[in-house]
């Protein structure tokens, strides 16, 4: 492809230049260092310039085709002057030997004439049959002066008989001795590398080359994670990069000599329309990787938090309602990686079926067992394929046939009837969406119990989904801009239903048992895989999307062929689908109200179970990260409570019925305690202690109790992990005083510990006993003994005032990553006296830091409040800390100007440390 380089002269002008270099003279074998000097400065600057121009060039609008081009031409004419200057002013030869000879070369990336502005400079200098004096010294003078300009130089020294031998051998100099393209000295030399190469390499290991790089391919898209939604994708590395488009165009030069992609169509191997959108593709991503370079100064490849914000930016996308500007951006981005993917699986696969030299034992054993036909469908190498270009022309219900098939035999689909299925996507139209008969395949590919989440995949990736299902259509590519979520909308919802089907079966009972147990007494099956996919249907249209959700489920339902009562439910789930993760994580479950008003809003059983499924495979597929045994119990909890509620169990008995029955327990398992000393027990709790507590618990507090009387300790402790749970529960025994609460939650943050829940109790004899559960940094048990033993120093160095709290946390906990300071978190104090008959629950919302709740819990004491029981969660970037609070009197607050008070008081506790900075200032200044 000729470079499409406007006006090249004003990027560098290598004429002008070198009568520059030879106006300073000094011809000879040793070049002065002032003549050096002096033109590394001359060369350094127009290097400088010419980089100038190809940013303000780019910045102003030119395309990225040119502009990498333009980098390259600007790296060539570079090495061409530094060449020159150093054979015909350093290293002179007046009579050079047939050894002495010497071409420049480039190889790999910049082989192909296409630079980013940080990239590196592969060069390989071919010399005829051995090395001489002469041209090592060139080598490294030239080398030297390259890495003084600044540029990151990747170089080989090899001969002809060399590269060849070597490029046999190693698949990564084959692949950059393939991209080869002469730059400047003998140009006889690189021509015959070139004709070797194709004669004694190409040749004859064109189905190797395809086979390991096809392999080298999928090592690296396990190495980038695997996935093309990664939050923070890798432009060049990363599935559906640029390095999946290099794969394809370096197997067509390989194997058919093609060097302008362009040519594929006239090979038959792409159609037009195929090609249009490789080239878009392209320079799409192209034109992302030049912005990340220009914008970190640096080889930047990964499109980071901070980036996409500055890109979306650069690239002119704008809020929409609904979606900001960046999300609309990283919107375009996955579309475009999953475009990448559909083009080189494709065209890849094809290429692996015509000349992989082994095909898979698993394949060969399907071509034999299966019949060759089915339903007008062939079976080629385990793989369905189409009979007939017409087929789906004729019988467009046949497109969803084909999945189905494919689901159902446990078998492949070919590429070319991929290929065939998107040239007839506009086949997928209203009469279409509404036949019968396509609406049963879709629910059985949907409710299968043979992988649903592979089908619906494939199904994505051919965008057959997004087509049947134009609501579904409308989430694919669409990402959040947070720290939360993983993956694109469409990507969580098919990784849910598979995590959904990996309950049903039983593949995650170790993780899961209860929803295990559950699913198998769901009265409908499809209600739940429904609900599952339409939950988040309406993410991104400038509303609740829980809201919005349900009136596409009550429009969807019907379509599926669900009656009016699956319909309705299908509807419920999907409004309230956030429920009871809400409740479970942000809400105390051992207050009384709080489960009777979750247990009221569900209604059913049937509604609880298929809510805790759905619940569950939703946390899950967030992220790798996100579920954690911890949460897995608050759900537990939830599920028991709200069970025994809806079967009458629950409201069958008095809170002071059951506080009775529990002290009646725990009196029976003090063995080796006197009869006072159980009185006297039971007599020191208030009854919420009775209630928040089970027996287990009870007891093993009251072991603690009795031994620190007996020793007379001020500060007793102690620590239970719960690796299934992976949290740790830490209990604190010691005099209450105001602010002790604060002061724990600054020693375990000054610590490195994590607290998620926590249930603060008050005996009537003036002592704390409270409970913390603690998690580590990961996520994980806090549970190793050296950690254990750093949070006993500071927590007794904190109470003692020994320790300086705030100024402990900051160097001890890492926060977020640099980047992510992009994301804001509007702080936000929300007060509800409806959630509990007896506290005040106060929901916290900020940005995460170190210390967040320590800032929290310091401003709550000196509100004068009493903290009951807090429920700490994380969602990426966003803190959301729960309390629920008293007055110092024991009573709830309902006084507007003290519940105004409260608000403004935290607001400016958990305010960015900027603003409190600027607050500072003014109060100064004032």
């Amino acid at each position: 492809m000729r470079p499409l380089i406007p006006d090249p002269r004003a990027i560098i002008d290598r004429k002008a230049l070198t009568l520059q270099l030879d106006a300073l003279g000094g011809e000879g074998m040793h070049g002065t260092a002032e003549q050096r000097k002096q033109a590394l400065v001359l060369l350094k600057a127009a290097l400088n310039e010419g980089r100038r121009v190809v940013q303000v060039r780019f910045q102003a609008g030119t395309p990225a085709l040119p502009t990498r081009q333009s980098l390259a031409y600007l790296t060539d004419q570079i090495i061409r002057l530094v060449f020159d200057f150093t054979v015909n002013r350093v290293y002179r030869l007046p009579n050079p030997t047939a050894a002495e000879k010497l071409s420049v070369v480039a190889v790999g990336g910049y082989g192909r004439g296409e630079m980013a502005p940080f990239s590196d400079v592969d060069l390989l200098f071919l010399f005829p049959y051995k090395q001489t004096p002469w041209g090592e010294q060139v080598v490294e003078y030239m080398l030297y002066l390259l890495w003084d300009l600044g540029l990151k130089v990747g170089h080989a020294t090899r001969s002809v008989d060399e590269c060849i031998r070597l490029s046999l051998s190693d698949i990564t100099i084959r692949t950059a001795i393939l991209e080869q393209r002469w730059i400047w000295g003998d140009q006889e030399l690189a021509a015959q590398l070139k004709s070797r190469f194709q004669s004694d390499v190409v040749a004859k290991t064109g189905p190797d080359f395809i086979e390991k790089k096809l392999a080298e391919r999928d090592d690296r898209h396990r190495r980038m994670g695997d996935s093309r939604y990664v939050v923070e994708p890798n432009v060049k590395e990363g599935k559906g990069g640029l390095r999946d488009l290099h794969t394809l165009v370096w197997i067509t030069k390989y194997v058919y000599g093609i060097e302008d992609t362009a040519e594929l169509i006239a090979r038959g191997l792409l159609h037009a329309e195929e090609h249009r959108r490789f080239v878009q593709a392209m320079e799409f991503l192209w034109t992302v990787r030049i912005h990340l370079h220009y914008l970190a100064n640096r080889p930047e490849e990964r499109l980071t938090f901070d980036m996409q914000t500055e890109i979306a930016k650069a690239l002119g996308y704008a809020d929409r309602p609904g979606r900001r500007d960046v999300e609309r951006f990283m919107k375009k981005y996955y579309l475009v990686a999953k475009e990448v993917g559909d083009l080189t699986r494709i065209f890849a696969a094809a290429l692996e079926e015509r000349h992989k030299k082994k095909k898979p034992l698993a394949a060969i054993k399907a071509k034999i067992k299966r019949p060759k036909k089915l339903e007008g469908f062939e079976v080629e190498g385990g793989r369905f394929n189409v009979g007939s270009e017409t087929l789906f022309e004729k019988q467009p219900v046949k497109m969803l046939r084909l999945f189905h098939l494919a689901q159902e035999q446990g078998l492949d689909i070919h590429p070319e009837a991929l290929r065939l299925v998107r040239r007839n996507l506009k086949l997928i139209d209203a009469r279409l969406r509404n036949d019968t008969d396509a609406n049963r395949l879709f629910m059985d590919m949907l409710c299968s119990v043979n992988d649903p989440e592979t089908t619906l995949r494939r199904l994505n990736e051919a965008d057959v989904l997004g087509r049947f299902v134009p609501d579904f259509g409308r989430v694919v590519a669409q990402t959040q801009h947070d720290m939360y979520h993983t993956y694109t909308v469409d990507e969580h919802t098919i990784r849910a239903i598979g995590i959904l089907s990996r309950i049903e079966s039983g593949a995650l009972k170790e993780d899961h048992p209860l929803s295990v147990h559950v699913i198998k007494e769901v009265l409908s099956r499809r209600v739940l895989y429904v609900a599952v996919l339409l939950h988040d249907i309406a993410k991104g249209r400038g509303g609740d999307h829980s809201v919005l959700g349900e009136k596409v489920a009550e429009k969807l339902g019907p379509r599926f062929g669900l009656t009016a009562a699956e319909t309705e439910t299908v509807a419920w789930l999907v409004r309230w689908h956030l429920l009871m993760s809400a409740t479970a994580f942000k809400r105390d479950i051992a207050d009384p109200k709080t489960v009777v008003d979750f247990a009221q809003a569900v209604q059913s059983p049937e509604r609880l179970r298929l809510l805790l499924c759905l619940t569950v495979a939703d946390i899950r597929a967030v992220g790798p990260t996100i579920w954690n045994g911890w949460k897995g119990q608050l759900l537990r909890d939830l599920y028991y409570r709200a069970e025994e509620y809806l079967s009458g169990g629950f409201t069958g008995r008095r809170r002071e019925e059951r506080i009775a029955e529990t002290k009646e327990k725990v009196r029976g398992l003090l063995a080796g305690w006197s009869k006072a000393e159980t009185d006297k027990l039971l007599k020191r709790h208030y009854e919420n202690y009775w209630y928040s507590n089970d027996v287990d618990t009870i007891v093993r507090h009251a072991g603690l109790m009795r031994e620190a009387d007996q020793s007379g300790r001020s500060l007793t402790t102690a620590s239970r992990p719960d690796r299934f749970r992976a949290v740790t529960e830490f209990t604190l025994y010691a005099p209450d005083h105001p602010g002790l609460f604060a002061r724990a939650a600054g020693a375990m943050a000054a610590a490195g510990a994590n607290i998620v829940d926590a249930k603060i109790f008050t005996t009537n004899d003036g002592m704390a006993l409270d409970s913390f559960y603690i998690q580590d940094i990961e996520g994980k048990a806090f549970d190793k003994s050296e950690q254990l033993k750093k949070l006993n120093t500071a927590l007794e160095r904190a109470l003692s005032g020994d320790l300086k709290l705030r100024s402990a946390i900051a160097p001890e906990r890492p926060g977020l990553p640099s980047r992510a300071r992009v994301f804001k978190v509007e702080p936000r104090v929300l007060v509800d006296n409806a959630a509990s008959n007896r506290w005040t629950v106060i929901e916290v919302n900020g940005r995460d830091r170190p210390g967040f709740l320590y800032d929290v819990t310091r401003g709550l004491y000196e509100l004068n409040l009493t903290i009951g029981s807090a429920h700490i969660a994380t969602y990426g970037e966003r803190a959301v800390d729960v309390f629920y609070v008293q007055d110092l009197t024991g009573m709830k607050l309902t006084d507007k100007r003290r519940l105004q008070q409260i608000e403004k008081h935290l607001l400016k506790k958990i305010a960015p440390a900027d603003e409190k900075a600027s607050a500072k200032a003014a109060a100064k200044a004032a």
